[in-house]
Parts: structure tokens; C-alpha cells; sequence
């Protein structure tokens, strides 16, 4: 009783608070690449023509998918800086990409697209939510055993207890996706003027 109250289980409580946080941001990513190859085709069915952003969202998608991450990769800085930036560059593209709709009226009305696109959209929030309390839950455990008593159980008892990485905003995710839009889009039937009236 005097160990627990001098605070002996925090570390190991907040480790495992920490990890299950982790466990939900890996879920959401997941969810997200599991919406991600309907989500092309559909585009593809407009949208053909714009093969370089398609391209980049599918190559952007399988490095994100093969990057290999499990409970340790939270205090491994080079691997968790390897998700972290696969998932970003995914983000990247995924921007474009939803953006190319604004030159497709009929992909933009598609209900099979708004569908994935409300999707998306939601699990975009939730990883965003999802990163926000891990970061919280990592900043809680770090501070934990790095001050006192924390410090203490830290270096004696708990000697595995390790820095774990948090999440930090990307360049390309402080400020909005691009789409060039410069090409032509596909060409369309002129519209059918009346002639001039003919001059008395």
C-alpha cells in the first residue's frame, strides 16, 4: 500500500494509456487506406485523364501500408518519423485529389463519390482526434518519468520506461492542397447559339 501510494503503478497505468492511444491512431489509418481504392476507382470513372494524381494516391497509399509499426515504434524516433511521414504524404495527395472534383460536375454529383468523400471526411476528423489524445496521453507518461517521484520508479523499478514520439504538424498539413489546374478539362460540346439577326 505504501509503494502504490508513493505512485509505484503510475508509470506502468499512463504506459498502457499511451499504447492504447497509439493502437486507436494505427485503426484510424487503416480505416482511411481501406476507403482509398474505391475512392480512385470512382474518381478514375470521371476522371481518367488525371493519371499523376491517381498514380501518387495509390504509390502514397502502399508506402504508407508498408511501413511496418508495432507498440515499440512509440519510442523508436526514426520508425515512428517514418509513419509519420508516410501518413502525411498520403494526406498530401488525398487533398489533391479530392480537390480534382471542382473540374468534374458529374463526378461531383456522383452518389457513390459523396458517399466516400462523407466518409473520408469523417475519418480524416477522428485520425485527427485520434493523434490529439495520444499526443496528450505520450506528454503525460513523458512528463511522468522525467520528474519527480516519477523519475525515481523510472530509473530504479522500471528501467524499461523509455520517451515515447508524438505526432507534430507537417509543413504540407498547415497549409491547403494545391491542384494545377491549368490543363484543359475534357473538351465538351460548344453550346448551340441562335444566329445574329440579319441587318434590315
Amino acid at each position: 500500500m505504501l509503494l502504490a501510494a508513493c505512485g509505484i503503478n503510475t508509470i506502468p497505468t499512463k504506459d498502457e494509456r499511451a499504447k492504447a492511444a497509439w493502437a486507436e491512431v494505427q485503426n484510424q489509418y487503416q480505416r482511411r487506406a481501406d476507403l482509398i481504392p474505391n475512392l480512385v476507382e470512382t474518381v478514375r470513372g470521371y476522371a481518367a485523364q488525371e493519371r499523376q494524381v491517381l498514380t501518387e494516391v495509390t504509390q502514397a497509399r502502399a508506402s504508407a501500408t508498408q511501413v511496418q509499426v508495432d507498440a515499440s515504434t512509440i519510442t523508436d524516433p526514426e520508425a515512428f518519423q517514418r509513419y509519420a511521414e508516410a501518413q502525411d504524404r498520403l494526406s498530401g495527395v488525398l487533398g489533391r485529389l479530392m480537390m480534382i472534383q471542382e473540374r468534374y460536375p458529374d463526378l461531383k454529383s456522383n452518389q457513390n463519390f459523396l458517399a466516400l468523400q462523407s466518409q473520408l471526411e469523417g475519418t480524416e476528423n477522428r485520425i485527427s482526434i485520434a493523434r490529439r489524445d495520444y499526443n496528450e496521453a505520450v506528454r503525460d507518461y513523458n512528463t511522468e518519468i522525467r520528474t519527480f517521484p516519477g523519475a525515481l520508479w523510472a530509473g530504479t523499478v522500471h528501467r524499461w520506461a523509455k520517451p515515447m514520439q508524438t505526432f507534430q504538424a507537417s509543413a504540407a498539413a498547415q497549409s491547403a492542397p494545391t491542384v494545377d489546374f491549368g490543363a484543359s478539362p475534357p473538351a465538351q460540346a460548344p453550346p448551340v447559339t441562335a444566329p445574329a439577326p440579319a441587318n434590315p
